[in-house]
């Protein structure tokens, strides 16, 4: 079985090759893109599974390019910058990506976090392969299809990004209990949680409320249990 095809999209040559270097030693096939625009470019006739992305890069930077890719596209994106305060982070999370790093990084940490979004996709799409009879847990006017991974409300689906279903679904499974920051930090990326682990959760909640409520400054769904956690109550 071939191994996953990687794009990395990072306008400084040695940081794609230096990262190339350690994804290849893993057996990844790995391609590479200096801009945002010869990325887009590239996805036109080429299946990614998974894309290692700088922020900063000219022509079409790495906002505006996963804002792009959203609109057709769901494999992990992995947000890399040496921008390091959290209303970067935050807002590289909002805009799509699955997870973010800052430059200076450590390739190991990398690689790691290149699994873990590869084996939650790859879950994802046995689960929508598997011919069974469809998982559905409704909640008042929101459906969620944990089979393939649809979501509707009031009938009209909304798109979300694996990694914003997989915390939509731990709520929804688990309605009434209130889940950590860390706890939906370790069970949805599969990873130890690190200091930065609340800001990446928030703002993966925020995009789900923004997507499923009506008002998201007054969810009906995702519920915030102050100074504890998050809940979908029963």
């Amino acid at each position: 079985m071939e191994k996953e095809r990687i794009l990395i999209v990072d306008d400084e040559k040695e940081i794609r090759d230096l990262i190339e270097i350690y994804l290849k030693n893993e057996g990844y096939r790995v391609l590479q893109a200096e801009n945002g625009a010869e990325a887009l470019e590239l996805l036109e006739h080429t299946e990614i599974d998974l894309i290692v992305l700088d922020i900063m890069m000219p022509k079409l930077d790495g906002l505006t390019f996963t804002l792009q890719v959203r609109e057709k596209q769901d494999m992990p994106i992995i947000m890399l910058s040496a921008k390091t305060q959290d209303m970067d982070k935050i807002h590289g999370l909002s805009t799509g990506a699955d997870d973010y790093m800052s430059k200076p990084f450590n390739p190991l940490e990398l690689i790691a976090r290149v699994k873990s979004q590869l084996r939650r996709q790859q879950r994802m799409n046995k689960a929508a392969a598997v011919p069974v009879e469809a998982d559905v847990i409704e909640i008042d006017d929101l459906q969620i299809n944990t089979q393939t991974h649809e979501v509707r409300v009031g009938g009209t689906e909304v798109r979300l990004t694996p990694t914003e279903f997989d915390i939509l679904e731990l709520l929804a499974r688990n309605r009434g209990k209130v889940f950590s920051a860390e706890h939906i930090y370790e069970k949805v990326w599969q990873e130890q949680y690190y200091r930065s682990g609340d800001n990446t959760v928030m703002v993966h909640i925020r995009k789900i409320r923004e997507k499923i409520e009506e008002n998201s400054r007054k969810p009906k769904y995702i519920k915030t249990v102050w100074g504890v956690g998050y809940k979908i109550e029963t």
